[in-house]
Parts: C-alpha cells; sequence; structure tokens
C-alpha cells in the first residue's frame, strides 16, 4: 500500500509538471513560435496557449541588447536567448565605429537602428540571429555610405545618409520579416586634430564675417550721413531760395505802393499848380530831403548852391498858392513853410549866403 500510494503521488506529481509545461501564457504584443516534431506548427499568441509535451516545443531566438553601468556610463553588448518575439518597435543600438571618409579622414559614427519584427516565422527561420544580422548590415552600408563622401559632405548630410541607409537595410530585411522604421546618426565625431582646424576655421570665417559687417555699417552709416548733409543743404537752399523771392515780392509790393502813393501824390500836386512849376517844385523837395545829409558832416558850415535860389523862391510861390486856395477857416501857415508843411529854414537868402549851426 506505502508503494502504490507513492507511485500515485509520483504520477500526480508528473502530471502536475507536465499539465505546468503544456500551459503557456503569451504577453501582449508577443508571439511564440510552436514547432511540432521539429517543424513549424503554429504561432502562440497573446492570452492561454496549450502546447503539447514532447511532441510540441517553443522555438527559441538569439537576442542582443545593450546594457550601460550605472556607475561608470560604459555601454556593454550582452546576448542571450528567448522564446517569445516581441512585436514592439525595437532600438538596436551598438558601439561607435571608425569609418574612413573619401578624403582618408578616419571618423567615429554612432548610429541606432529602429525596427519591428512584422513576420515572427521569417525573423525566426530566415536570419539565424537577427539582431546581429541588422547591425552588421548596418555597420557595412555605414561604411560603404560615408566612403563615399568627404568629411565636410558627410558632417552637413546626416538626413541623406540616414535615408541611404535605411534604403539599403530595409532591402535585405523584408526577407528577414523585419520593417525598419528610421535609421538615425547619434554622433559624427572627427579626430582631435581635425576638430581644432575646424574649430580654428569657424572662428576665422566667423571673424571675416563679423568684419565684412562692421565695414557694410560703417559704409552705410557714412552713406546716410551724406545723404542727410545732402539733403539738409538742398532744404536749407530752397528755404533761403523761398525767403528771398519772398522778401523781394515784398519788396517788389514796397516799392509798388510807394510808387502809386507818389504817382498820386504828384498828379495833386500837378493839378494844384500851375504846369511851368511843377517840375521846379518836385527838384525842390528833392533839395530838401537831401538837406539833413548835407548837414550831417563835421564842419559847421553850410554852403547853399546858386541854383537854390530858383528853388527856394519856387517854393515861397507854392506857399502863397496853397495859402490863396486855403478855406477861411484854416489859419495861415507860418512862414517859411512849404507845400508839404516842412520849414524852409533859411528860406529867401541870396545865393552863395551860408548859415551857421
Amino acid at each position: 500500500m506505502v508503494i502504490v500510494s507513492y507511485l500515485a503521488l509520483a504520477a500526480a506529481a508528473g502530471l502536475a509538471a507536465v499539465l505546468i509545461r503544456a500551459i503557456r501564457i503569451v504577453g501582449q504584443a508577443e508571439v511564440m513560435v510552436i514547432e511540432r516534431l521539429g517543424r513549424f506548427h503554429r504561432l502562440a499568441r497573446s492570452g492561454l496557449n496549450i502546447v503539447i509535451p514532447i511532441i510540441e516545443r517553443a522555438k527559441s531566438i538569439d537576442v542582443r541588447y545593450v546594457e550601460e553601468d550605472a556607475g561608470s556610463g560604459m555601454k556593454r553588448l550582452v546576448s542571450g536567448s528567448t522564446s517569445r518575439i516581441d512585436l514592439r518597435e525595437q532600438v538596436l543600438n551598438f558601439p561607435k565605429q571608425p569609418v574612413i571618409t573619401k578624403d582618408n579622414v578616419t571618423i567615429d559614427i554612432d548610429a541606432v537602428l529602429y525596427y519591428r519584427v512584422s513576420d515572427p516565422q521569417k525573423a525566426t527561420y530566415a536570419i539565424q540571429n537577427l539582431p546581429f544580422a541588422l547591425e552588421t548590415l548596418t555597420r557595412t552600408a555605414l561604411r560603404n555610405i560615408v566612403g563615399e563622401m568627404e568629411l565636410d559632405q558627410s558632417l552637413v548630410s546626416r538626413d541623406l545618409i540616414n535615408k541611404r541607409m535605411r534604403d539599403v537595410i530595409e532591402e535585405a530585411a523584408i526577407g528577414w520579416g523585419v520593417d525598419v522604421t528610421r535609421v538615425e546618426l547619434q554622433s559624427i565625431e572627427p579626430p582631435r586634430d581635425i576638430q581644432q582646424s575646424m574649430e580654428l576655421q569657424m572662428r576665422a570665417e566667423r571673424e571675416r564675417r563679423a568684419s565684412v559687417t562692421n565695414a557694410e555699417a560703417t559704409k552705410r552709416a557714412q552713406i546716410l550721413e551724406a545723404e542727410g548733409i545732402r539733403e539738409s543743404s538742398i532744404l536749407k537752399a530752397q528755404g533761403e531760395q523761398e525767403a528771398s523771392a519772398l522778401r523781394a515780392e515784398g519788396a517788389a509790393r514796397a516799392r509798388l505802393a510807394m510808387a502809386e502813393a507818389e504817382a498820386e501824390a504828384i498828379r495833386r500836386i500837378a493839378a494844384a499848380l500851375p504846369p511851368e512849376q511843377v517840375s521846379t517844385y518836385l527838384l525842390g523837395l528833392k533839395y530838401m530831403d537831401a538837406l539833413p545829409t548835407l548837414a550831417q558832416g563835421k564842419g559847421s558850415t553850410i554852403f547853399l548852391p546858386a541854383e537854390a535860389s530858383g528853388v527856394l523862391g519856387a517854393l515861397g510861390a507854392l506857399r502863397k498858392v496853397l495859402d490863396a486856395g486855403a478855406p477861411a477857416s484854416e489859419p495861415p501857415a507860418p512862414t517859411g513853410g512849404g507845400a508839404s508843411g516842412r520849414p524852409t529854414g533859411g528860406l529867401g537868402l541870396p545865393p552863395g549866403s551860408t548859415t551857421n549851426r
């Protein structure tokens, strides 16, 4: 009875172990490749799956991934195997690799590849080690593409390199059941001496651009200053011209008004005097206007010319005419005054006489 009990317990334990191995739970976005008697049978998708022991088994595949040490920051490549295939987009990051450009400059390029398994059956049976194959293909494609470019071109053509690498890798990865989504260059590092030369060249270029910019700014400032001076001179000349024109126009109007007033005075004088005495009267007025100028000298004696007697006589005759035509109510004009009311001062003196101040 004891032996039977032990056999029953052993059978129950074996049955439980078989059942545990037969039940497989697959996570979301994961699949398992199930083989039956060594051949592909089906894909075990997410959820509960039953695998017949001994007859069926899950196919194992190789995986590679990069780990980073938290203390030192160093990256290391880790290889392993698993029976579950992740259908999510995955990142294949591998260490930097040296690449020689067309102008024989060795640069270190760090690239990263994004891919997704679209056909798990092809990813399992069409390629032996999918991550390593993708990494090797990326390295060779990168060497071929960058080897056709010079250093300066490779530094500024990242988008072109990414596109060409994706085309090359995707063409080969289609047969492996993989969709390549993106290929990116993380960094391109030239040698230290090349970096120093590039920095010096960039610094010289920036200084040249700064000098050109300063020269253009100085030139522009001088041009603007010259234009401002020219416009100021033009506006000043125009202002002076307009002011001169206005002054001339005002003087002309004033002289015209004076001429019209003088003409009106002459007409009235001509109407009041006999025709033969008009010119004599006007000459006498001009003579009287000139007397103050003659008296401005430093001497104390004024010599009257002989012709002045006729003029003074005419002024006296004019006074008599004006007195005769004046109204009776007006008082007679003082003796010695002319038609304009001016004092005759010394009228009636014989020619050539003098007067003291």
